[in-house]
């Protein structure tokens, strides 16, 4: 028997790497997209270890080049979705009773393989299926998913180390359990580290997990899943369903054994099936714990003591990094009028600077929106504004399918500041501007405030630190995710653990501790040492 008390040290972040020109990872990475684009794969589901066929297929395109087919793959059914739970329920036992140690260096592993082995098919995977440019994929996997893994082992020895005060004649234990039956993960389609680590941080914890992936990540996703295996990860612990939500849906929210629900995605999706579950809550072993992470209608302030050439790069990092298909994406901004233009200038110099296409080149800032459904969406809130009389179209406004699906990225003038495009979640390369007077700073954060029903991230840009600290306020429940003088995307585990409230989720901060915890079922254990023999207390004795 192992008994060694081992404590993982804390990680550094894993380098990204910047793919300069002339480069050994920019050539290795051209060769892996060139790889990835002459395969066709096929892509089964992957249930207790075997892969299964249903012959119900679907495929699998390149964005930014729709007519390119990657991959075929099978959709699960009804009884291939209880095939899922069934093998999660058989691995439960072994796995949740394996010392945390083992289940941790799986995950080591995993992580080591991608930072190696994987690094480059990954990236190109992410690349091509997903339409992110080499830096974006290069941030999500391998880098963000690597980082998940690493310091999830580091936080999960913190978690299971904490143990309470014994008295003396008393041990007193926290025993850390898995949950009691299966976690359903329902992952996203703009991060695959996400993917990856809705499956993996209750995995680490001992749990096992039934995993529907996103239709348009599914590319990337079956290769993680390829990588979970050649790394150790044991049969059932994570089964791979790709597949029609609703029916998905439908058969794990009526399971007695479903103990969590772990999600990043839409608002409506998770209110759906949030309140499937709780339909259900009368089924269930135990009741369900669920963690989601939802929508965002981010914000960037301006104070007028902010520095311009700052605030204009934040903008256009910011909106329009990966297409704004970042939940963290800013999709708003409050300018003061002093600055406004000579910030509007300096945004327009670079977005004339910007190339958009395939991701294949690498000269390319922007690529395509995910797919149709979303370069339809995203073109409806830009009509929107092109005929609203309180707005008017800076830049961009315009998109074309017919190869890819591109669209420009869009900056929009409101002069209402509670205009259609300045509180709905667009999940676009679109930003809406409203400028308001100076002297209406204290005013305009607190609209704000009162704008959106979500609250994920934002930023507030000032050289005046008592303005930093009004906005501090004031802002306070407007994001979970706060950044002074910086873009209000890209959190970095283990640095700014992720999430928010309000309509955008639990906020139970993805790549940090809190996340861990919520997948444990701690049991508190007390030992007498010398147990008494008498029922007697000394308040029963005569004066």
């Amino acid at each position: 028997m192992d008994n060694a008390i081992f404590k993982f040290a804390k990680p550094a972040n894993e380098p990204v790497k910047t793919y300069a020109p002339g480069s050994s990872e920019k050539k290795a990475l051209k060769q892996a997209l060139n790889q990835i684009a002459s395969e066709e794969w096929d892509i089964p589901l992957i249930i207790g270890g075997k892969e299964i066929r249903t012959g119900n297929t679907g495929k699998v395109v390149m964005p930014h080049d729709h007519k390119h087919v990657l991959a075929t793959y099978h959709k699960a059914r009804e009884q291939e979705v209880q095939m899922a739970i069934d093998a999660a329920m058989k691995a439960h036992k072994e796995w949740s009773e394996l010392p945390w140690v083992e289940r941790a260096s799986v995950m080591m592993r995993i992580a080591e393989l991608i930072s190696t082995k994987y690094r480059y098919l990954l990236n190109a995977s992410v690349m091509l299926g997903q339409s992110k440019n080499p830096m974006q994929a290069e941030i999500d996997t391998p880098c963000e998913l690597i980082d998940f893994l690493r310091f999830s082992a580091y936080y999960a020895g913190e978690i299971y180390s904490g143990q309470p005060y014994s008295e003396t004649g008393i041990l007193n234990r926290m025993e850390y359990r898995a949950l009691e039956g299966f976690v359903f993960t329902l992952t996203p389609f703009n991060f695959t580290a996400i993917a990856g680590n809705l499956n993996l941080a209750p995995a680490i914890m001992g749990n096992v997990a039934v995993w529907k992936p996103s239709t348009t990540a599914i590319h990337s996703n079956y290769l993680l899943m390829k990588v979970f295996k050649e790394a150790g990860l044991p049969d059932g612990v994570v089964n791979f369903i790709p597949g029609q939500g609703s029916v998905i849906g439908k058969v794990v929210t009526q399971s007695p054994d479903l103990a969590g629900f772990h999600f990043t995605g839409s608002t409506a999706t998770f209110n759906t099936l949030w309140n499937q579950i709780g339909a259900n809550l009368t089924h269930y072993k135990s009741y369900p714990k669920i963690v989601g992470e939802t929508g965002g209608k981010n914000f960037i302030f301006v104070h007028p003591s902010a520095h311009v050439d700052d605030m204009a790069t934040a903008i256009v990092r910011g909106a329009f990094e990966y297409q704004g298909q970042k939940c963290s994406a800013g999709s708003r901004a409050y300018i003061p009028a002093s600055l406004w233009k000579q910030i509007k200038e300096r945004v327009g110099d670079m977005l004339r600077e910007i190339k958009i296409g395939d991701v294949r080149d690498f000269t390319n800032f922007i690529n395509a929106v995910i797919d149709e459904v979303s370069f339809d969406n995203i073109m409806n809130y830009i009509h929107y504004a092109k005929q609203d009389p309180d707005t008017e179209i800076l830049f961009g406004g315009n998109g074309d399918k017919s190869v890819g699906y591109f669209i420009e990225p869009t900056v929009i003038q409101t002069k209402n500041p509670t205009s259609k495009t300045m509180v709905e979640e667009i999940f676009g390369p679109v930003i809406t501007i409203y400028v308001y007077e100076d002297q209406a700073y204290e005013e305009i954060l607190e609209v704000c405030d009162r704008t959106s029903i979500y609250g994920l991230t934002g930023s507030i840009f000032a050289n005046d630190r008592y303005a930093i600290e009004v906005a501090m306020n004031t802002l306070r429940y407007a994001a979970g995710n706060f950044y002074i003088n910086d873009k209000p995307t890209g959190a970095v585990v283990g640095q700014q653990p992720f999430g928010g409230s309000r309509a955008s989720g639990t906020n139970d901060k993805a790549g940090g501790p809190l996340n861990l915890i919520r997948w444990t079922n701690p049991r508190s254990i007390k030992e007498t040492l010398v147990p008494p023999t008498d029922y007697i207390y000394p308040f029963l004795g005569e004066e």
